[in-house]
């Protein structure tokens, strides 16, 4: 028998366009956010993610808050951060924002931790990017202990200590399930394994396939540290649309922007029409039809035994009413569609 996966759906909160082209304002874009997160919630996605960023192309800073909106007005759906960024963060604060969260939603809150791909936060809150590696492990080891909700006593170099002090409110059920994002890198998964955290693969480029390495080494390490299995998730972008074609034609040119714009900033060459497709067709973009999407996501939980399929369904300025028509058809129809093909005896079938 298959096991239960989890499927969700995510955003980074990008700044979308209006139907002539027009930047919308924030606050536009915040409002849809909670509206995407309602309709994913309406159609049956067990979690919906909202990521944390600090710099213009993006609305949402605060995940917390938007996802307490969405809690108002939802019922079953999770709400988890797509990204909190720890490093530039305190994890005392990060506890009891979503311990509050956890409160307003009835206990659907969940984190997801990481390093931050951007790195605009750290000037913001007074952080030396000299530090990166450090405040990561130290943050990551003081929240492992937050997270029992009993009193924490700890030390690290870059922190004020902390002497049994319990930090409130506690939770209802005494457990806010946190994981840990990793982009690919062995040390970001030993070390998710060391705290006992489940671990969040960020595929955003190349075959999925080739995370299997991550995934075994994940599970390898539990097993050294004495933990018990925990489990893998995937966060790869896609979009759904009727055919094919209209959905790698709606998505094209707002990745081309996106992905040149920050590309410019990385200095990674500039993203061609050729590649796109590629990454379409045999990497990490699920993208297509209801059929076509499905049969991807069963590829990547088949072959990364993974217990839970996020899709980021926003990229750059994609609009609004482009995503929630995603949202619907992944919901509806690419969902049940991966669940009847995991259920299926052999791997052959998809």
């Amino acid at each position: 028998m298959a096991k239960n996966v989890e499927f969700g759906a995510d955003t980074f909160g990008d700044v979308t366009v209006d139907a002539a082209g027009e930047r919308l304002p924030y606050g536009q874009v915040i409002r849809n956010v909670i509206e995407e997160g309602v309709l994913a919630d309406r159609v049956g996605l067990d979690n919906f993610g909202v990521g944390e960023h600090h710099r213009d192309d993006y609305a949402v800073s605060a995940p917390e808050v938007v996802l307490a909106g969405i809690a108002s007005r939802t019922e079953r759906v999770h709400l988890s951060s797509s990204v909190t960024v720890l490093s530039s963060d305190d994890p005392v604060r990060v506890f009891e924002r979503f311990a509050t969260l956890d409160a307003i939603s009835g206990g659907r809150a969940e984190i997801i931790l990481g390093r931050g791909s951007f790195t605009e936060s750290f000037p913001l809150f007074g952080y030396d990017l000299g530090d990166y590696e450090q405040l990561f492990s130290e943050k990551l080891e003081l929240m492992a202990k937050l997270l029992t909700e009993e009193a924490v006593t700890w030390e690290g170099g870059l922190r004020a200590a902390l002497d049994n002090q319990h930090v409130y409110p506690k939770t209802e059920s005494g457990h806010i399930r946190t994981w840990v994002g990793v982009g690919g890198t062995p040390e970001s998964v030993v070390r998710a394994a060391k705290y006992g955290f489940p671990l969040v693969l960020g595929i955003i480029g190349g075959d999925p396939v080739r995370f299997a390495s991550y995934v075994d080494l994940y599970h390898r390490a539990l097993d050294q540290f004495g933990r018990e299995p925990l489990p893998v998730a995937v966060h790869s972008p896609g979009l759904v649309a009727e055919t094919d074609e209209e959905a790698i034609e709606t998505l094209w040119p707002h990745t081309e922007v996106i992905l040149n714009r920050i590309g410019a900033e990385r200095g990674w060459p500039r993203l061609t029409r050729e590649k796109f497709e590629a990454d379409v067709h045999e990497g990490a973009l699920h993208v297509g039809s209801p059929e076509t999407v499905a049969r991807k996501i069963a590829r990547t939980v088949r072959a990364l035994d993974a217990d839970r399929f996020d899709l980021k369904y926003s990229q750059g300025t994609l609009p609004h009413e482009r995503m929630m028509t995603g949202i619907e058809l992944y919901g509806t129809e690419v969902v049940p569609r991966v669940r009847e093909l995991l259920a299926q005896e052999t791997p052959a079938a998809v």
